[in-house]
């Protein structure tokens, strides 16, 4: 009884330290010549609060109170947030020197290695060689146009995909997502182990589970990575507990496929992702540059931000054309005057010659930016547009801003895929304020694969399918739900066989 007390009292004890601790913190750890900041800041908790649940929405509407460039109070941390691309563009392209790395962030650290990734690493040569390996192995793999391209182990995932749709026949309205994950997944699968998967296969189906419930895992630790402390405090750390051990699933899955590629591993012939890294590592100059621990990261990275985003891409684009029939009906028009009447899918060479399904790709990626806020940091102090903003502090440049400047995107929530049409009917390739994989150094390694398969994928499905909403079923929110990405909600959607 009294050891409970005790441990009640200590804990209480414990609590209220860290609320004067931070507090205090709070008034003697501002930084000067910031960016203004919106008033309505609490002490410890910072503008979370006024944050709430959709922060890239609030960021964006504080934009015509504040200007281009304020900071907010994140917990504890002073944030830069740049709005419209081009205070964007300023900072990430014309100060990429500056603001090309990452912040210190306890769960990006965490899924990073404490940087021995790629995609949230600090920006150093390290990274610099990392990427250079990872894009050099991307482009031997075939992450480019024309011959000797991933283009044929998409299409296989994209027949593979309408197959497994119309055997489940158009009885009952379902919701994809399961599909389009186990297809994408596929991909990556091709690239990095070198082999597909069949869809009821038990090791992939529970590499799938495993990635699926990190991604859902770090969307839901975004308070910890605001307050690193409460991993330590019992009864609200089973966050990062189940985090870490999500984390050492896949990893246990990944170490496994690498110890297999080493053991049979011809450096003449690589086979795949694995191999090309592998052989690199072997054939270097002594660096810590790149090491087995580097790849087994590195190839994560490719999984927990190559499938998610592309999935939910794909889903978001799906819930646009059932909301809006007849783009669909467009999209399909035209794929049927190019394609005729053949069965198979679409191919790459199709593309130029359907600008208006290139058009509402184009389109799908910009009314819902999937990652509205991709966080950076200014590898030393920098003064950036009159204001002193010191190393490492968050930067944070708001995507869902650019994409929904209405300066730029005249009623930007209407979806129009003829934003990304000149008058000849002709495809805009680079749009001012558009930037769907962001910019700069740090701009999506995969951007190319996810190109390729955003069009291959969803050509395909609306080739074979229309897609639409049960009979008097209420029309689905747009809004989203933001964490690791920002996704739709989960839809049931009758697929009918065309």
């Amino acid at each position: 009884m009294f050891s409970t007390l005790l441990s009640e009292v200590s804990i209480r004890t414990i609590a209220v330290f860290l609320v004067v601790f931070l507090t205090l913190l709070f008034f003697f750890k501002r930084r000067k010549n910031l960016p203004p900041s919106p008033s309505g800041s609490w002490p410890v908790v910072g503008h979370l609060l006024s944050l709430g649940r959709a922060p890239h929405l609030k960021l964006t509407e504080w934009r015509k109170r504040y200007g281009d460039v304020y900071t907010v109070r994140m917990g504890m941390e002073d944030v830069v947030v740049l709005n419209g691309c081009r205070a964007i563009k300023e900072a990430l392209v014309d100060y990429k020197d500056a603001f090309s790395s990452r912040p210190s962030v306890y769960v990006l650290n965490l899924i990073s290695g404490f940087g021995k990734n790629i995609g949230v690493s600090k920006f150093n040569q390290a990274y610099k060689e990392k990427r250079k390996f990872a894009y050099s192995a991307l482009r031997n793999l075939g992450i480019k146009m024309g011959p000797g391209s991933m283009e044929e182990s998409i299409r296989e995932e994209g027949r593979q995909l309408c197959l497994k749709l119309s055997e489940q026949g158009d009885a009952r309205p379902r919701d994809i997502t399961d599909n389009l994950t186990v297809s994408v997944a596929n991909i990556i699968c091709s690239m990095v182990f070198g082999k597909r998967y069949d869809y009821d296969d038990v090791t992939f189906v529970e590499l799938t589970k495993s990635i699926n419930k990190l991604v859902a895992q770090l969307g839901s630790s975004q308070l910890m990575a605001v307050f690193p402390f409460l991993r330590f405090i019992p009864g609200v750390n089973s966050s990062n507990r189940v985090l870490v051990e999500c984390l050492n699933e896949v990893q246990a899955y990944l170490r496994h496929e690498i110890t297999k590629h080493r053991e049979n591993l011809d450096n003449e012939n690589p086979r795949d992702f694995i191999d090309l890294l592998l052989t690199e590592l072997q054939t270097q100059e002594k660096t810590d540059c790149l090491t087995e621990e580097n790849i087994m990261f590195i190839i994560q990275d490719l999984f927990t931000a190559g499938v998610g985003t592309t999935v939910t891409t794909l889903r978001w684009g799906l819930l646009y054309m059932v909301l809006c029939p007849e783009e669909q009906q467009k999209v399909q028009a035209e794929l049927d005057s190019i394609l005729g009447t053949d069965h198979d899918v679409p191919t790459l060479a199709h593309r130029s010659q359907l600008p208006y399904t290139e058009a509402t790709i184009m389109e799908i990626l910009r009314i819902r930016s999937i990652v509205p806020l991709t966080p950076h940091a200014p590898n030393e102090d920098t003064t950036f547009r009159g204001y002193d903003i010191p190393s490492g502090t968050q930067v944070l440049p708001i995507l869902w801003s650019a994409h929904m400047d209405p300066e730029f995107w005249p009623d930007p929530e209407k979806f129009n895929p003829c934003r990304f049409l000149d008058a000849d009917g002709k495809v805009v390739t680079r749009p001012e304020s558009f930037m769907p994989f962001s910019t700069g150094r740090r701009a999506c390694l995969g951007k190319q694969l996810a190109k390729m398969e955003l069009f291959l994928l969803f050509s395909s499905l609306l080739k074979h399918f229309t897609f639409k909403l049960p009979e008097g079923a209420a029309a689905p929110s747009t809004d989203g739900c933001l964490g690791l990405t920002l996704a739709p909600p989960i839809v049931n959607m009758c697929i009918i066989q065309r």
